[in-house]
């Protein structure tokens, strides 16, 4: 099994690394803050003067000053309960409260002035009225450090947010990039050694795409080899082919067996909503993978925004998606040979990448990754089951001839389907049954607990019979592998038919035989009961596109010629890519190409009709017929063609 892939160092960089080093924290630049520190020192001090105003504003409201007349009369009322003196000031509180007789609030606490000429005995007065003379101040003020600390805690608070602005401004964080809280990454250390790696030892089915490969691990190993033959390593290689092919595995596996630093991202990881994010994002990518040269940078999915340009973009030339993909551009025609920097890209989309992309110089090395072929298959069967108790009796090479056109990736599913189904059946090893119904639940889907009517089940019975019977007497036709009326997926019933050795070119004998098979169970119906229902849905689009591909793509037709009328994608392009007289021609051929195989579909099971009724007769009582019991019952030979 392949290693996964890496988790991303920091939630910010929108990459992840294999084989570069854990990154080592730096200290951040010593920069100015904006404004300088002349400006810091000023706002400081503005802000403690505003701070002291402020203190000494409510230190002066809790403590009235009240005339030395109105302290007599107190006195000698009895209401002052204690003073302070020291010199002439007095401060003092009183038992009850009384308002200022000067206009202001009431209030206990005061303080006032003696006069120095007072010749007024104060204290027998205060003597008399049981005032009690302390030795603190009745008002305890704040000392000079609290008052000092308290004025300081708000420029406090404002050089600390300074720093952090300025800091983070410093760090490269000014623009669209800056609003969005992206730091710039640590400069890495050294690598770190013995930490496992994909090598090409993890990759099967794809020999001829590892030797196309094998010339970047060389130059990475050996450089300077190349550079005195005065030879030009390609800057980029684009892997090209259909989804689950292995392309991110193959880019893992050049890096681990180079043992260079693997960056890989998405395209679409790149994009932001804001303009120039995503060109940052590139810029800080190729930087931290020349820092540590030689090295692999993978994009995957580069399709999402390397496609052509000028297709009337929402915004124009100017972008996200146009600016990025111009700084990766930018990017590759930096690179120079001693760089040691190789960009590796993945698509399953590579009509539509803009030609700037892959001129020599960027992406000059095109490598199209193919579905495995049966050897193919087998190997990447026996990486994917390495983890997997296999029983004894187990033929993957039997597994393998069965799944022409899967993928790595879908036959490491229809492994590990067969895990998870010998774990439900509480096994300790997975046998060649947990595979094969591990296949057909990946081909045909999963069971259904649907309960039929009888005639309705009697029907899908000779609809699959059709399908069935025909796939056997058509010559060079895919062989019938299992017939079964149990639900699976969207489908009543299935015929499971796959040919003994890849296929890669397809006569027109051959298609027309795909066009009977399909249509069988439909003409079964007809033959029999005489009704079209509309089981035959899904064998009416694959006719469609076997008709259509023949007419319009194959030239298959006499009318319409050696032409390729439309194209791949007819499906969303039909109608747009011909002459409206074409396209009347192209529909006249399809219908009459599907008419005769019609005819033909049922004049062979009237003609043997009684195979016909035994297929369904074994369907309805055994509900699933596997391949040699198919063959048994219908009564026709079937030589196995080992290839």
């Amino acid at each position: 099994m392949s290693n996964p892939v890496p988790p991303r160092q920091k939630p910010e960089q929108p990459w992840r690394s294999e084989g570069a080093p854990e990154p080592a924290p730096t200290p951040p630049p010593k920069r100015k803050p904006p404004g300088g520190w002349v400006g810091l020192i000023l706002t400081a001090l503005v802000v403690f003067l505003v701070a002291n105003l402020v203190l000494s504003f409510f230190n002066d409201g809790d403590e009235p000053t009240i005339s030395y007349t109105e302290f007599s009369k107190q006195v000698d009322s009895g209401n002052v309960s204690k003073i302070y003196s020291k010199g002439d000031a007095i401060q003092g509180q009183l038992k009850k409260e009384q308002k200022d007789p000067d206009g202001g609030d009431e209030y206990t606490k005061f303080k006032t002035q003696r006069p120095a000429f007072a010749d007024d005995k104060l204290w027998g007065d205060l003597t008399k009225n049981g005032v009690t003379v302390t030795a603190e101040p009745v008002v305890q003020q704040r000392s000079f450090l609290s008052n000092l600390l308290i004025s300081l805690a708000p420029m406090l608070l404002l050089v600390v947010l300074w720093i952090f602005i300025a800091r983070r401004m410093a760090s490269g964080m000014g623009g669209a990039g800056g609003m969005l809280g992206r730091k710039q990454p640590p400069k890495p250390v050294e690598l770190e050694p013995g930490k496992k790696r994909t090598t090409f030892e993890d990759v099967a089915g794809i020999d001829e795409v590892e030797g196309e490969l094998n010339d970047v691990v060389d130059f990475l190993k050996n450089p300077d080899a190349y550079r005195e033959m005065g030879a030009r390593m390609p800057g980029g290689v684009l892997l090209a082919g259909p989804p689950g092919t292995g392309k991110t595995l193959l880019a893992r596996a050049v890096a681990g067996e180079a043992g260079v630093p693997f960056f890989s991202a998405s395209a679409s990881e790149f994009i932001e909503m804001i303009v120039g994010v995503g060109a940052s994002r590139v810029r800080e990518l190729f930087a931290e993978a020349r820092k540590v040269a030689p090295s692999i940078i993978f994009i995957d999915e580069i399709d999402t925004i390397g496609r052509a340009r000028g297709g009337g973009s929402g915004m124009g030339g100017h972008d996200e998606r146009e600016q990025t993909l111009n700084q990766i551009l930018t990017e590759m025609d930096g690179f120079s040979g001693s760089e040691g920097v190789i960009v590796i890209a993945a698509t399953n989309r590579a009509d539509i990448l803009d030609p700037a992309l892959t001129r020599p110089g960027r992406f000059d090395r095109v490598v199209n990754v193919s579905p495995p072929d049966r050897g193919g298959r087998e190997a990447i069967l026996k990486i994917h089951t390495r983890a997997i108790p296999l029983a004894e009796g187990v033929d993957l090479a039997q597994v393998a001839r069965t799944t022409p056109g899967m993928t790595g990736a879908d036959l490491a599913n229809l492994a590990n389907e067969a895990a998870l189904l010998a774990v439900k059946r509480k096994q300790r090893q997975v046998t060649q049954s947990d595979l094969s119904e591990a296949l057909e639940k990946v081909q045909l889907g999963a069971e259904r607990p649907l309960v039929m009517p009888d005639e309705e089940r009697r029907r899908t019975a000779y609809h699959e019979s059709g399908h069935a019977l025909l796939g056997m007497l058509q010559p060079g036709a895919d062989p019938v592998r299992k017939i079964t009326i149990v639900p699976r997926g969207r489908a009543l019933g299935v015929t499971l038919s796959t040919p003994d050795a890849d296929r890669y070119a397809y006569t027109e004998e051959y298609l027309r035989g795909r066009i009977i098979g399909a249509l069988g169970g439909m003409a079964a119906e007809h033959v029999v009961y005489g009704v079209i229902t509309t089981g035959a849905e899904n064998d009416l689009e694959q006719v469609t596109n076997i008709a259509r591909g023949m007419v319009a793509r194959w030239g298959m037709s006499e009318r319409v010629g050696r032409l390729s009328a439309l194209p791949n994608d007819a499906q969303q392009a039909y109608g747009l890519a011909a002459a409206p007289g074409t396209l009347d021609t192209i529909d006249h051929e399809m219908r009459r190409i599907v008419d005769e195989c019609y005819e033909s579909a049922c004049r062979q099971l009237r003609d043997h009709r009684d195979q016909l009724d035994a297929l369904a007769t074994a369907l309805l009582a055994n509900e699933t017929l596997e391949e040699a019991d198919a063959y048994r019952v219908a009564g026709i030979s079937r030589l196995t063609k080992e290839t």
